[in-house]
């Protein structure tokens, strides 16, 4: 009896794994076939005939049959482990660039540093800047949440504050080729490169709240200047890396949420992982549990007064942005 129960349990588990090899390779390769319409098409189809024939030979208990699927999923990871990121495609104006620094003592200069004045998501005046930074003068560090898809899907940015007002924001982004379209789905399937964006508050964090009209919260982290200053310089070092080996974006292990967050747990290694912390939206709920927000209010007071978009309307362009965006935000 304990047998056969073995024998139906490990022929359940089998025919699950049979379905999600199926569900991949179908996905994988209708997003990364390098073919017309034709092949997107005709190459899936005899995926899922070959996974419906393994699913029936699983069944009938006729090994057999599924050695074409098991060839068939062998080669698909061959083909698979060939695709890289090249760093080179026709991309997108705001994230044609991947930002690269230097630091030599407390000051780092950094090329292009993205500064676009937004007048609609298609009409733009294209900048890109060469900045320089005191270290040493770091003063603060914020994280923007941006909430474009309900509550639980937001975009994350952090945002440094230095000693002479300015503030220099950094965002983890999709490198989308020209006229494409964003799929969270083809995120997980090798279709976008990754691209660290350094950017001033009045491009990157304007064009989310007067533009595109997110709902973006600004957060004021609790962090030392030393903790400031470390964190910045590993975000410096993660953007020439990038650039010098370019990788993929993925929507679950790889976005704006995850890669901050592994920089931070350099900083501390102990910092706990949790669901939080793919679940984007959710972020400052758990900034707040481990203590990184300010205790003083509880966290749906600080959620209402740190929504920015009718202070971030009535600045406008304004050189005073980045200050006036921070009225009646409560400090660490």
């Amino acid at each position: 009896m304990i047998a056969r129960l073995l024998s139906i349990a490990g022929r359940l588990l089998l025919v699950l794994a049979a379905m999600l090899a199926a569900l991949w390779g179908t996905l994988a390769l209708w997003y990364r076939l390098p073919l017309g319409e034709f092949g997107r098409y005709a190459l899936p189809a005899l995926w899922i005939v070959l996974a419906f024939l393994a699913l029936a030979a699983v069944i009938a208990a006729r090994w057999r049959l599924t050695l074409p699927f098991v060839i068939a999923c062998a080669g698909l990871l061959i083909w698979w482990s060939t695709i890289q990121p090249t760093g080179k495609g026709n991309w997108a104006d705001d994230v044609a660039r991947q930002f690269t620094a230097t630091v030599e003592g407390s000051t780092a200069r950094l090329t292009n540093v993205r500064d676009f004045d937004w007048r609609s998501d298609s009409d733009f005046t294209e900048r890109w800047d060469d900045r320089s930074y005191d270290l040493d003068t770091i003063t603060s560090v914020d994280l923007f949440a941006s909430y474009w898809s309900g509550p639980a899907i937001a975009h994350t940015i952090l945002s440094f504050g230095f000693a002479d007002g300015r503030h220099l924001a950094f965002s983890v982004e999709v490198r989308r080729q020209k006229n494409e379209v964003y799929s969270a789905i083809s995120g997980f399937f090798k279709q976008n490169e990754l691209v660290v964006i350094a950017a001033d508050e009045r491009d990157v964090i304007r064009v989310r709240s007067n533009v595109r009209g997110e709902d973006v919260q600004l957060f004021r982290l609790r962090t030392s200047p030393p903790q400031a200053k470390e964190l910045f310089l590993y975000l410096l070092s993660e953007a020439n890396d990038l650039a010098a080996r370019p990788r993929f974006y993925n929507t679950a292990t790889t976005n704006c949420t995850t890669v901050p967050f592994h920089l931070a747990q350099k900083l501390d290694p102990d910092l706990p992982v949790d669901w939080r912390v793919l679940v984007s939206g959710y972020l400052p709920d758990y900034l707040y549990d481990i203590g990184a927000l300010s205790h003083q209010e509880p966290l749906t007071e600080l959620r209402q007064r740190g929504r920015i978009d009718a202070r971030a309307k009535a600045a406008g362009n304004s050189p005073d942005f980045s200050a006036l965006i921070r009225v009646d935000v409560p400090r660490p």
